[in-house]
């Protein structure tokens, strides 16, 4: 009896280990959807979306659908935040804020954030530089201003990283 239970033991802990090792983080990158043009008077160097960027941020919720964000980040731009707005609004959760210029200690963070799945919208050149950062090598260029429809999925689970890129 003492045998059986020693062995139940041991296979609660290997059990337990596996669990809290195999933890995926899944991280989805994406750039702001279509900005509003430029007005003659506009002042403004944070734009809204447009009609079709605004279109464009609702159809993320869609693209996402099999998807659970536990976190939310955006730089702190109009049109950043508002493309995640939809799916903020769906999941019930707040959009956080983070520096685009320090991207090197936003990727780190985001890879200590184990067993989530995050959703970060930035911009044509940091979007995919922070996918650089967290597969670790020079593999995606800056975006194209005519460009939106990318999304990065990067993937850590045991200090594999893999990475796809979607269309929506």
């Amino acid at each position: 009896m003492k045998l059986i239970k020693q062995l139940f033991i041991l296979f609660v802990f290997i059990t337990a280990g596996f669990t809290s090792f195999s933890q995926a983080t899944t991280i989805i990158l994406v750039r702001h959807a279509e900005k509003a043009a430029p007005t003659p008077n506009m002042q403004n160097s944070d734009p809204d979306l447009s009609d079709a960027g605004k279109q464009r941020a609702n159809n993320l919720v869609t693209a996402l659908k099999d998807y659970k964000a536990d976190v939310l980040y955006s730089t702190n731009y109009t049109r950043t935040k508002t493309t995640l707005a939809p799916l903020a609004a769906k999941l019930n959760k707040t959009v956080e804020v983070y520096d685009p210029s320090k991207l090197a200690d936003f990727a780190a963070a985001l890879k200590q954030q184990t067993g989530k799945t995050i959703v970060v919208a930035g911009h044509s050149n940091t979007t995919p530089q922070l996918a650089n950062l967290l597969i670790g090598e020079k593999k995606y260029e800056d975006l194209n201003d005519a460009v939106y429809n990318k999304i990065w999925i990067i993937t850590v689970e045991n200090g594999k990283v893999t990475d796809k890129v979607i269309e929506y």
